[in-house]
């Protein structure tokens, strides 16, 4: 039975695991040891797995517990480089809890970052306290996908971004697509760039303005289809990102 995670916080902890080795000690605090100890009643003498989430994983057995605080003796140590190609998927603000689901199934197939896009033709609209608490949903679910997947690596979900902000990621990235169901090329077809980040645009249930296409290619990104099928906005990216890293060492 794989072990828990459970993800140290710098905010929290510091640069907690940065000098870990077998037999120091390791404290979790906050919300994650609260997680820990009352929800999994984690106890003494039990082992489980502690990450940064930018690399550095510990397996630990626990030494002692309190309401919100649980510190463990480091076994062994595992440091894990960033996977590459990074792949970076823009996705435009869905309907309802689509979005969580969207960066719910991006994080378990291994996206680098998840940039919340206020496209013309999204219906969800995220502003003052809504976009706050919906920015802190999107983040919550993609730190409790990276636990599930065991990943050492956690995916970033940026604030959210302007069409602008999109033309300006997708002029910088080796390899940019948007996913668009008329465009005639398809994405399996396309030559992949040694080095990422590659990056994907999904549009809303709406679909995507012509002008927004225009931009998108303008800044050096394909228009690119999938399949003959038209996939939900909170599915697309899932199916592209698949399709991409089958192509990569990352999934060979």
């Amino acid at each position: 039975m794989s072990l828990p995670v459970h993800l140290v916080d710098s905010a929290d902890s510091g640069d907690a695991l940065a000098d870990a080795g077998p037999g120091t000690s390791v404290t979790l605090e906050g919300d994650e040891a609260h997680h820990a100890v009352a929800v999994r009643r984690m106890r003494v003498g039990e082992r489980l797995v502690l990450t940064d989430g930018a690399g550095t994983s510990v397996t630990a057995e626990v030494a002692a517990t309190g309401k919100r605080l649980l510190t463990a003796t480091v076994h062994e140590v595992r440091r894990v480089p960033e996977p590459a190609p990074a792949i970076v998927v823009v996705q435009a603000l869905p309907k309802g809890d689509r979005g969580e689901l969207a960066v719910e199934m991006l994080t378990e197939v291994g996206v680098a970052r998840v940039v919340p896009w206020a496209a013309s033709r999204s219906v969800a609209v995220w502003k003052g306290e809504r976009a706050t608490k919906s920015l802190a949903r999107w983040r919550a679910t993609a730190r409790e996908a990276a636990k599930q997947a065991r990943r050492s690596w956690f995916p970033v979900v940026d604030e959210l971004a302007s069409t602008a902000d999109v033309v300006a990621l997708l002029a910088d990235a080796p390899l940019a697509v948007v996913l668009h169901e008329e465009a005639s090329v398809p994405l399996a077809s396309l030559d992949l760039p040694a080095e990422g980040p590659l990056v994907i645009v999904v549009g809303p249930e709406g679909g995507l303005t012509d002008e927004e296409v225009a931009a998108f290619v303008a800044a050096g990104a394909a228009s690119v289809r999938l399949g003959a099928e038209v996939l939900r906005t909170s599915t697309a990216g899932v199916a592209a990102t698949a399709a991409l890293l089958s192509r990569t060492p990352r999934w060979s």
